[in-house]
Parts: C-alpha cells; sequence; structure tokens
C-alpha cells in the first residue's frame, strides 16, 4: 500500500527571536520552581524525622521516670503496710504492681534502637522483680502475723540493695537519653535552620526569575501584538487551504483504516492458512496413499482433525471479540451449587481462610447462567481472600429476599420483587467509605500492581445486572464487607446440572428423514452425507423456497436442520413457515455466526435447539439423536 502523506499547509507564521528569552524564562523557572520543591521536601521530611526522634526520647526518658516512681510507690506502700497493719496501704501498693508490667513493656519497646540500653534494662527488669519478690514476702508475712519475720527481712537491707541498684540502672540509661537527647536536638535544629534557609533561597531565585519573566513578557507582547496584524492577513490564505487539507485528511485516515484491516486480515489469514495447510496437506498425503493401497492414514486423519479444532477455536475467539457471549441460563437451587462448590473455594482460598456456609430453608429457585454464578461467587471470594492477609472466616449466605418500594427507591437500578440474595461475607479489613462506590468501576483496584487487573468485580457487576438482578456492598473498616448478589426469582422448581461423559454417537434408521437447508454447497454436501453415514434419509436444499416445496411433497420428513444465516430469506423465517404448514415438524438450526435471528439479549431464544458451526460427527450425531427422542 502507498503511504499517504500530507503537505503543509503553505501559510507562513511570522517567527519571532524575541520569544526564546520567555520560553527558556518559563523553562528555567519550572525547573527552578521543581528544584526548590524537592529540596523543601527533602528538608521538611529531614526535620520531622529529627523531631520525631526528640520526641522518641523525651517519651522515653518519662517511662524511665516512671518505672522508678512506680517502684518507689510500691515500696512505700509496703513500708506503711508492716508499720500499721493497714490495708489502705495495699490499694496503691497493687495500683502500682498493676501498672509497671505494661510500662516496663512500653519502656522496652522504646529502647529498641540501643542495644547497649536494651542490656542495661534487661539488667534493670532483674532488679525490679528482684525488689517486687522481696515486698511481696514482706507483705505476706506481715498478713500471716509474722511481724518478726517481715521486719526481719527488711533488716536484711536486701531491699535496700535492690533499689540502690535499681536507681544505679535508671540514672545511666537516663544519663545516656540525656546525652542522646542533646544529639538529637542539635540535629532538629540544624535541620530546622537548613529548611529556613531553604525557603528564603527559594523566595528570592523565585522573585529574581519571576522578574526576569515579566521582563521578557512585556516585551514579547509587544511582538505579538505587531504580528497580529500579519496573522490576520495569513488567515484568509489559511481558510482557502483549510479544504484542500480536509481532504486530504479523509483519504489519509481511510489509508489507514484499510492498512489496519489489513493488518488484521494478515495476522487471521497466517493463522488459517497454517490449518489450512495442515488440512491440505493431510488429504493430499491420505489421497496418495489410499492409491497406494495404504490406508495406514490415522495419524493424517488426526491432524486435520486437530487443525480444524483450532480453526473453530480461533473462530469462536474472533466472535468473541466482536460481540459478547450469550448467556445460557437454567434453573438454579444455589444451595445445591454452594454445596458442590464447597472442594473448589477450599483449594482456591487456601487453608488460612475457614469457610462457613449458612444455607436457608425452602430457598427459591432463581433463573441463571451456572457457570457466571459460579464464576461471580469466585471472584468475590478471591477478593475477600486478599482482604484477609492474615487469615480469617468467609461466610456464604442464602436466603429469600423482598425488595420494596423504599429500598428501590434508594437503588435506582433494580425494580422491587422477589429475589433470591447470596451473601459473601469476610473479616477483612473492609473497604474505605470513599472508595466503595467505585469498586464496580472497570480497571479500578486497590491492590498492588501486577496483583489485580481491575475486573473481576466489574464482571461480576455486568452478569448480574445481565440477570437482571442487583449486586450491593456493605463495609466498615477493620469490621469486614459483605457483598450481596440478588438473582431474581423463578416460579417452578431447580434443575440438578450434572456433568456427564460424551454419549456415544447414536445412529438412525432409514424411516427417519431429514431435510438440510444450507446455502454452501461444500457444507451442504457435507451434512448430508454426514447424516446419511449416520443412517437417516435425507433431502437437501439451498434456499428456503426449494426447500419449502420438498416439506409441503414429503409429509415423512421429521426434522429440519437450517442454516441460519442464507440470502434472500433466513432460517428462522424458513422454520417460522415450515412450522405455520407442518406444526409437528422439529427443527435445529445451526450457523457459525448470528445475526439475532435465534439468540437475544445475548441469550439463546426460549425452546430453540441450535448447534454451532464447526460441529462434529458426534455432536451431530447427539443433537438429531435427542431432538428426535424428544
Amino acid at each position: 500500500m502507498t503511504q499517504s502523506t500530507l503537505e503543509p499547509l503553505p501559510v507562513r507564521v511570522p517567527r519571532f527571536k524575541s520569544l526564546a528569552p520567555l520560553y527558556w524564562g518559563l523553562v528555567l523557572t519550572i525547573a527552578l520552581v521543581a528544584a526548590i520543591v524537592a529540596s523543601i521536601f527533602w528538608d521538611s521530611t529531614r526535620n520531622q524525622n529529627d523531631n520525631a526522634w526528640v520526641r522518641h526520647t523525651l517519651a522515653l526518658r518519662q517511662q524511665l521516670s516512671d518505672v522508678l516512681t512506680l517502684v518507689q510507690r510500691a515500696e512505700s506502700a509496703q513500708r506503711g503496710y508492716l508499720l500499721t497493719g493497714r490495708n489502705e496501704y495495699l490499694l496503691p501498693y497493687g495500683n502500682a504492681v498493676a501498672q509497671l508490667p505494661a510500662t516496663i513493656a512500653q519502656t522496652n519497646r522504646l529502647i529498641g534502637y540501643s542495644p547497649a540500653q536494651q542490656q542495661t534494662f534487661a539488667r534493670l527488669r532483674q532488679l525490679i522483680d528482684g525488689k517486687l519478690k522481696e515486698t511481696r514476702e514482706a507483705i505476706d508475712d506481715r498478713k500471716a502475723g509474722k511481724i518478726d519475720a517481715a521486719l526481719g527481712l527488711v533488716n536484711s537491707d536486701e531491699g535496700l540493695r535492690l533499689m540502690d541498684g535499681i536507681g544505679a540502672a535508671l540514672a545511666r540509661m537516663q544519663a545516656e537519653e540525656a546525652r542522646v537527647l542533646g544529639v538529637r536536638q542539635a540535629n532538629a535544629a540544624s535541620s530546622a535552620a537548613l529548611l529556613q534557609a531553604t525557603v528564603g533561597a527559594a523566595f528570592i531565585l523565585i522573585c529574581g526569575v519571576g522578574a526576569m519573566v515579566g521582563y521578557f513578557t512585556h516585551r514579547s507582547f509587544s511582538q505579538l501584538a505587531a504580528a497580529r496584524d500579519s496573522l490576520a492577513r495569513s488567515n484568509e490564505e489559511l481558510l482557502r487551504e483549510v479544504g484542500r487539507r480536509e481532504r486530504a485528511e479523509s483519504q489519509l485516515r481511510q489509508a489507514q483504516k484499510m492498512e489496519a484491516i489489513g493488518q488484521l486480515t494478515g495476522g487471521i489469514a497466517h493463522d488459517f492458512n497454517n490449518m489450512l495447510g495442515v488440512m491440505s496437506g493431510s488429504l493430499d498425503i491420505m489421497r496418495r496413499a489410499i492409491k497406494k493401497g495404504d490406508f495406514a492414514i490415522e495419524r493424517f486423519i488426526d491432524a486435520a482433525a486437530r487443525a480444524t479444532e483450532r480453526a473453530a477455536i480461533l473462530t469462536h475467539r474472533l466472535l468473541a471479540f466482536g460481540r459478547q457471549q450469550p448467556l445460557a441460563p437454567e434453573s438454579i437451587d444455589a444451595n445445591k451449587m454452594i454445596a458442590t462448590m464447597s472442594d473448589l473455594l477450599r483449594s482456591t482460598l487456601g487453608e488460612q481462610i475457614r469457610i462457613e456456609t449458612v444455607s436457608a430453608g425452602g430457598l427459591w429457585t432463581t433463573f441463571a447462567d451456572a457457570h457466571q454464578l459460579e464464576n461471580a461467587i469466585l471472584n468475590v471470594a478471591i477478593n475477600a481472600r486478599d482482604a484477609m492477609q492474615d487469615g480469617g472466616k468467609l461466610t456464604i449466605e442464602t436466603s429469600n429476599a423482598y425488595l420494596d418500594e423504599a429500598y428501590c427507591q434508594q437503588n435506582a437500578d433494580v425494580e422491587p420483587g422477589q429475589f433470591v440474595m447470596v451473601a459473601i461475607t469476610d473479616t477483612g479489613q473492609g473497604i474505605p467509605p470513599e472508595i466503595v462506590n467505585r469498586v464496580f468501576d472497570p480497571f479500578f483496584t486497590t491492590k498492588p500492581p501486577g496483583k489485580g487487573t481491575g475486573l473481576g468485580l466489574s464482571q461480576v457487576y455486568g452478569f448480574v445486572k445481565q440477570s437482571r438482578g442487583h449486586i450491593k456492598i456493605y463495609s466498615e473498616a477493620a469490621s469486614g464487607t459483605t457483598v450481596k448478589i440478588y438473582l431474581p426469582r423463578l416460579i417452578g422448581g431447580a434443575q440438578q446440572v450434572k456433568r456427564t461423559a460424551a454419549p456415544q454417537v447414536r445412529s438412525g434408521d432409514r424411516e427417519e428423514v431429514i431435510l438440510v437447508v444450507e446455502d454452501d454447497v461444500l457444507m451442504r454436501q457435507m451434512s448430508a452425507e454426514a447424516l446419511r453415514d449416520l443412517g437417516y434419509t435425507v433431502f437437501d436444499s439451498e434456499n428456503a423456497a426449494e426447500a419449502l416445496a420438498i416439506i409441503d411433497a414429503s409429509p415423512e420428513i421429521r426434522l429440519l436442520f437450517t442454516d441460519v444465516v442464507m440470502p434472500d430469506v433466513n432460517g428462522k423465517k424458513l422454520a417460522d413457515e415450515a412450522l405455520r404448514r407442518r406444526p409437528d415438524l422439529k427443527v435445529l438450526f445451526t450457523t457459525g455466526y448470528t445475526r439475532n435471528a435465534v439468540v437475544h439479549g445475548g441469550v439463546l431464544d426460549p425452546g430453540v435447539n441450535f448447534l454451532s458451526k464447526p460441529f462434529s460427527l458426534e455432536q451431530l450425531a447427539s443433537k438429531v439423536r435427542a431432538i428426535l427422542d424428544a
């Protein structure tokens, strides 16, 4: 393809050298502002960090003082009780002893930065434990009436030595923290001074650059005013060239569109040519082998079949790219479905998540695509698992629900009625209120890069809305999240879908007559021969008019097997007219692509028998047999 290019419009716009200083002045201003902001941010962060360490040291010194105060309070209360025997002294003693563990634990956390302080504190804790033991024993002796033993324990001076050790250890730690405080205060003062200097320098630089830019701006605007008249004269010439340019751009867009179509066609053709090459080559080799009397051609048949399967998969992907895949709704008992999902959920969520199901008695039946509902529950459960990083509990609950007028006025996307509700609740971290209304937006995610696409919940939302349902999220920070899925109630019993092995090919007999209607000659011949090979009597036709004539002349025809997309009259209209003439006639539609003849709103029309192209002999045999035996 020849690449089209557009010539620039032949309009001369004046160029002014005086604009260069203005441009570079603006660039310099932006660069300086960026550098200044970065420097201020860095200095501010450093200053905040230094101040945080100062507060840390002050808090640690306060904790050390609190430890000493509590030990002294316990000792003082003990002595008062030993002297008086009055229980009033035991209350402050008990309070001091009760507060010491938390105070010691907090102090231990604060000294985590210093191994030397940790070593001293470990010795201090041993001394405190000894002192508390000594006071406890003396109090217990006094309570038991052993006054001499209690006084003897006090007079042994063991408690005095312990208090001296406690005081010395705390003094050493206070001294070290005083030294550290001085260093940290100096660092904080230095960083604060640097921040102030940076802000001052920034102000001076911005003022200087602003003055320079103001000067060049004034000068440049004077030049621009003079250029205005020149541009006005050029405007008429520009308007004359607009028409030519628009025509050229239209041609360029058409050329680019054709190039894009060509690239897409080339990619599809590349894959299809590979598959067709396998099929054609296999057929050629089989033909030559058969002529030679060599019937060991099974491997070539398998190769052609695999190529056909790959071609069918590619076709389905192209159709999926161009439109949504149709849903296949069925009546569902949600309790039974969730029970069959237990193993899948446990293997997907992992052992750290406990799964509990709460099934409602007398649960109504709903009408939805079972596979898509399973995917919806699994998607929500995976999001719940990611919100419970340390493990937790996932509860899946079913119930009957009625959404009344009041609720629907607050949620305009749903109409009042009876629904089957499936609620998935986790004990995770919850969703912040400011983003809970955005979780269904496509590509919105709070997960780190590479951990999620943001499409999971939007797919759930699309499925629920396409099923005429409703979905709601309730969440509180640190309390978990509940996702409630409401699907419309179906009046009638649920059918349990069981996966069964592929049925064996079942043949027919010559008394069963089938009419094949297909406008493609090769496809019509293949379908007819396949049905004859299965034992049926087959008529074939290439259009609707000929098919109706055969139906009128052959009352023994039991099944109409027709393509949907045909020229003149499509397969749906043909089937409608045939059924009007022969109400007992059974119909099977087939197509590789449907134009909403038998599929509407993404869902196959009720009561329609459908076989998608390309189909295998086993699929054709099974479908035809099921229709004739129905």
